[in-house]
């Protein structure tokens, strides 16, 4: 009997997730949008790791008889430089291929720098309360006090320019969102039933925290790291223009930007296509952001 029992639970749990899987994609493909910005978004993850297989050219080549050529469909153009290439002759589609790396490293450093820092700060002023609450929240409505890529551009001003340097700034700029959030969600289930049997039964503070707390918070945390990750690759591209992020001849797509701004008269494409990157790679990631709240905010579930 009891082994049956066993077989019984052991059995339910699969079908348990499958039917929580079907769900999930039941709310998120009800909004097209956000199914159009995952296979824009794997899209881009393909060509990101097959990046050194499918650019024609090497991203930091130079072919000096070859200076700002236009896209092989304009007059002058040619079949061995499809998108133009830029003031120096580098290939502008093997440069924006090889800028996908560099936008979703960006993305997914910043973002899990952000979470996990984000996480740990919140949860312990959720649940401490008091005057530990007070200091973090403070300290946060300090920095959500001052707009974002300002702060960015005043953190990188004083540990110096650089791609990690840049990333560091943004991932603190982004943090106070995800402790807040986690804050508010500790607040929340921190009085629950469940809670309250975990510490009759001899739960430490650790354990209450961050084992029978904080998975039932991930939901809106889930589609803060989604926002974020398009914020990080906003804000990295943002700095790279200034000459604050990555630095040349890094093929990122700010710093492609700030290369080209002196020819965008004479060469429209040169800045057009990082722009365009920059724009269908975020627009991609906040559909996807916003069908990860649809399927996961029961509030917004339709019976």
């Amino acid at each position: 009997m009891a082994n049956n029992a066993v077989n019984a639970t052991t059995s339910a749990e699969p079908s348990t997730r499958s039917r929580r899987a079907a769900e999930f994609w039941f709310y998120f493909s009800e909004n097209k949008g956000a199914v159009i910005g995952l296979f824009v978004f794997l899209l881009l993850v393909v060509v990101a790791l097959l990046a050194p297989l499918i650019a024609p050219h090497d991203p930091t080549q130079q072919y000096r008889d070859s200076i700002l050529v236009p896209p092989f469909w304009q007059e002058g153009g040619s079949a061995s430089f499809l998108l133009g290439s830029d003031q120096v002759g580098r290939d502008i589609l093997s440069r924006l291929i090889y800028g996908a790396q560099y936008s979703l490293f960006i993305g997914v450093i910043v973002t899990l720098l952000a979470l996990v820092g984000g996480i740990v700060i919140g949860v312990i002023a959720g649940y401490a309360r008091g005057w530990v609450d007070t200091v973090i929240m403070r300290v946060m409505d300090i920095i959500l006090a001052f707009p974002s890529l300002l702060l960015a551009l005043v953190l990188v001003a004083v540990l110096g320019p650089g791609l990690t340097n840049a990333m560091i700034a943004i991932a603190l700029v982004l943090q106070p969102h995800f402790v807040r959030l986690t804050r508010a969600a500790v607040m929340a289930e921190k009085t629950r039933d469940y809670v309250t049997a975990a510490k009759v039964a001899g739960a430490g503070h650790f354990r209450l925290m961050f084992v029978t707390i904080l998975p039932n918070c991930m939901a809106p945390l889930i589609v803060q790291a989604t926002l974020s990750f398009s914020n990080a690759i906003l804000d990295a591209a943002a700095l790279g223009f200034l000459g604050m992020g990555a630095q040349p001849p890094t093929p990122e797509w700010g710093t492609m930007l700030a290369e080209a701004r002196e020819f965008i008269l004479r060469a429209w494409w040169v800045v057009t296509f990082p722009g365009l990157a920059i724009l269908v790679t975020v627009l991609a990631i906040n559909l996807v952001g916003d069908g990860l709240r649809d399927a996961l905010d029961p509030k917004l579930k339709r019976s």
